[in-house]
This record gives structure tokens, sequence and C-alpha cells, in this order.
């Protein structure tokens, strides 16, 4: 059965997943395109998948075929795709491994989509958000990510706790800051082999409580006339160092 009418109440329940309180009230969010339903069902977090009429599933879930009229409705892409799914949230609560990257606000979706895919990329066991990040399932940050944050644990948690945790288990915290920083590209295989990387607020930097916390600050060497990197350019850039 196709479903053709914008009014259907499961069409209003998958809309009303864009926004943040709603997943947060049902512990669900939505994933748009292909690429993304496929490492969602690689992972076990589909609920049910979304398809436009006629299009093949393909996947052992239950799905709901839709009209394009209905898909773009429950999008939040100016061109809608032929395939979303409903996943289940992630439920991570404990920081493994030792090499954690942890975000101090993150506030742009496109940051922390990017910088998911590269802990994974260069090496990172755990990501850790402070409780101000922005959303984890904002559409932005999913469609960041390329499906990379079914493949690396997720944390949300008070940072200063973190920290604590992370300083039992002997694991080194390092900050980021031109001034009494160390370049990154000097440290040793023993400072590389287990850390905690602190990247901070896009406008603000690192809070002066966390970075009070930090053992020791790194720095990128970069040209003079460049005041500062993006925070997901600069964070890349300090983890494939990290990961040598």
């Amino acid at each position: 059965m196709v479903i053709t009418s914008l009014e259907n109440e499961k069409v209003k329940e998958l809309t009303k997943l864009q926004q943040k309180k709603y997943r947060d009230l049902t512990n669900t969010y939505l994933i748009e395109g292909e690429h993304l339903v496929e490492e969602a069902y690689k992972n076990g977090s589909i609920n049910q998948v979304i398809v436009l009429e006629g299009t093949f599933v393909g996947y052992d879930v239950p799905s709901m075929e839709v009209t394009e009229e209905v898909m773009k409705k429950i999008s939040s892409l100016d061109t809608p795709p032929t395939m979303m799914a409903v996943c289940q949230k992630k439920r991570d609560h404990e920081i493994v491994g030792d090499r954690v990257v942890l975000l101090d606000g993150i506030q742009d979706p496109g940051n922390l989509g990017t910088i998911i895919r590269s802990s994974l990329a260069f090496g990172a066991s755990c990501i850790v958000l402070s409780k101000d990040c922005v959303d984890l399932y904002n559409p932005k940050v999913l469609r960041g990510t390329q499906g990379m944050l079914f493949h690396i644990p997720i944390v949300s948690m008070d940072l200063k706790e973190a920290i604590s945790l992370l300083k039992k288990r002997n694991i080194p915290v390092y900050g980021t800051s031109v001034l009494d920083g160390v370049d990154v590209s000097t440290l040793n295989s023993e400072q590389k082999r287990k850390y905690a990387l602190v990247m901070g607020n896009e406008g603000n930097g690192i809070s002066q409580d966390i970075f009070d916390l930090c053992d020791k600050n790194l720095y990128i060497p970069m040209n003079s006339k460049v005041e500062s990197l993006n925070v997901a350019v600069a964070c890349s850039i300090l983890l494939y160092e990290l990961g040598e």
C-alpha cells in the first residue's frame, strides 16, 4: 500500500522528527539517502525504511512506500531522496579506548559531521560531546558524517566529568593554543600513543574551565597571515598528526 496523503498520521509523525524535541521524545531520528540507510542497516539501527513508490527496498526491515509529494513533506532536503529510514538513537554511555576526542560546545552541524568522519579516519576510539554541542541527530550533522557515526562510539556528557575519568586512566588531555602550545608534529610516539584531544567552540574556543584542566596545549604551525583554522579542519590535522 502506497501512502499518498500528507494528512496521514504516520506522515505527520515522521515530519516531526525534523525537530529535536520530537527526536528526544521518541528516541528516534531520520536519515536520508541510500548511503546513510545502508550504513545504518549494517549497524542494526533501522526501525523502518521509507521509500519512494516503486523503489526496491533490499533490506529485511519494516518498510513503507510513499508518493513523491509525501517524500518531499518528510524530507529536509531540497531534492528529496528515494529512500529514508527511521533509526533508533545510539546508547553509548562509556568512554572507550585510549584516543578520545572531546568537543566543547561545537555548534555548526557541518563541523560536527566532519569531525566525526575525521575521528574515525585517523584512529580516534571515541568522541565525547559536551551537553551544549549541536544535536548529533541534526539532519545536517547526519549528512556530514556520511554514515560514519554508526562506526564510532559517541558519548554525551559533562566534559569535566569526562576529563576526570580520563585522568584516572592516565590519559593526557591536550588542548589547543598558539600562545603556550607545542608544535603537534614534535610529539613523540609515547605522547601520541594515548590522548584526549579537546576542540572548542567555533567562536570562543575551549571554555576556560575546561582549558584549565588540559595537561598540554598543541598548535599547528602555519602561515602567520592566517589567524586561525576552521575547527573541523584543525581537528582533522591534529588527529592526523596524533595518529602517526
